[in-house]
C-alpha cells in the first residue's frame, strides 16, 4: 500500500490548500501519498455537503488518506463508520497536531497532547472502528514540553500503521525551528514507520533524513506555490521555468473542474504564492485580484510566467 523502503513523500493536510485540485497536481509531480484537508468529525457526522465535497479524490490519488479531527469518542466512532462506507478511501489519519485555538478549545487537534489518556482512548476507538487498510496519527512533539516518544509508543501499542510527527510543540505554533532531533528520538523508540514533518524543503530533505532516520517526509507549507518540490526532492534537480508554467496552468484547469464559477477567486491565493520572487509580482497580484473571467486569467498566467 505504502512502500516505506523507498522513503515516500507525503503532501501534508493543509486547510484551504490541500484540496483535490492541488493534490492532483502534486501527484503528477512526485508526491507518493496525499491526505485530505483536515475534516471535522462533527461536520462529517452531521453531513454538511461542503464536507462531503472535501472528501472527493482524484483518479491519481492512490493511496488516498482522509484526515479527521475531534475530541468526542462517540462522534469520532460515527465519523469513521461513515468513512468505512466510502470505498475510494485507503486510510484514516487522526489529527492530534492542529494548534489553532478554535480546534484546541474543542479538545481536538494538539489539545489531545495535554491529555494522553484521552489521546490513547480516541486513537484506540479509531483503530478499532476503522475497516480501511491504514490507520495513522499525526501529532506534534508535545503541548508545552517535548515528549514525542510517549505518543509514538501509545500509537505503536494500539496497532497504528504509521505516524507523522511535526517538529514543534503546540506552544510554538509555527514559530522557531522544527526540532528534527526530537523526531529522531521518537523514531528510535518505536518500530512502526515514522514520517518527519515541519520546515522541510528541497534544500534540507537529505539532512532531515540523516538526523531523524525517518521513513518518509511530509511536506506542507513549502509546497504552496511550489508543488514541483516533490519532483525536486526525488530527482535532486530544479524544475525548468517552462514546466513550472505548465504546472500552474494545469493547477488552474483542475480548479475550474472542481470549483467551476468560484475557481477564479479561489485560485488568486495560489497565484500570489506562485508569483513570489518574480519581477513585477506585486503589479501582477494587483491585476489578478480584479480578474473574474477564467479565459482572461489563463491569458494573464500565460503572459506573466
Amino acid at each position: 500500500m505504502i512502500d516505506f523502503t523507498n522513503k515516500p513523500l507525503f503532501l501534508a493536510p493543509m486547510a484551504g490548500f490541500s484540496d483535490l485540485p492541488f493534490r492532483n497536481v502534486v501527484k503528477k509531480f512526485g508526491a507518493d501519498v496525499t491526505i485530505s484537508e483536515m475534516i471535522s468529525s462533527n461536520a462529517l457526522v452531521y453531513e454538511s455537503s461542503k464536507t462531503l465535497h472535501m472528501l472527493e479524490r482524484s483518479e491519481l490519488e492512490k493511496p488516498y488518506i482522509v484526515q479527521i479531527a475531534g475530541g468526542d469518542k462517540e462522534i469520532l466512532k460515527k465519523a469513521v463508520e461513515i468513512l468505512n462506507k466510502m470505498d475510494f478511501i485507503d486510510g484514516i489519519d487522526f489529527n492530534c497536531g492542529c494548534p489553532v485555538n478554535k480546534v484546541v478549545k474543542q479538545c481536538a487537534g494538539s489539545a489531545l497532547l495535554n491529555d494522553l489518556e484521552l489521546f490513547k482512548t480516541l486513537v484506540g476507538v479509531i483503530k478499532q472502528t476503522n475497516k480501511k487498510k491504514l490507520t495513522s496519527v499525526k501529532f506534534r512533539l508535545g503541548f508545552n514540553e517535548k515528549y514525542p516518544e510517549k505518543m509514538a509508543t501509545i500509537c505503536e501499542n494500539l496497532g497504528v500503521d504509521f505516524i507523522s510527527i511535526h517538529g514543534r510543540t503546540r506552544k510554538q505554533l509555527y514559530s522557531g525551528k522544527s526540532d528534527y532531533n526530537s523526531i529522531g528520538f521518537a523514531k528510535a523508540s518505536v518500530k512502526i514507520p515514522v514520517i518527519a514533518n515541519g520546515d522541510i524543503d528541497a534544500n534540507n530533505a537529505l539532512e532531515v533524513y540523516n538526523i531523524t532516520k525517518c521513513d518518509g517526509l511530509m511536506i506542507g507549507r513549502a509546497s504552496i506555490g511550489n508543488p514541483w518540490i516533490f519532483y525536486e526532492i526525488k530527482h535532486n534537480k530544479k524544475v525548468e521555468e517552462k514546466l513550472k508554467k505548465e504546472i500552474i496552468l494545469t493547477h488552474f484547469e483542475e480548479m475550474l473542474k472542481h470549483y467551476q464559477n468560484q475557481a477564479v477567486s479561489i485560485f488568486r491565493k495560489h497565484l500570489h504564492e506562485y508569483s513570489k520572487g518574480h519581477k513585477e509580482a506585486s503589479a501582477f497580484r494587483d491585476e489578478i485580484n480584479r480578474i473574474n473571467d477564467a479565459k482572461e486569467m489563463i491569458k494573464k498566467i500565460d503572459s506573466f510566467f
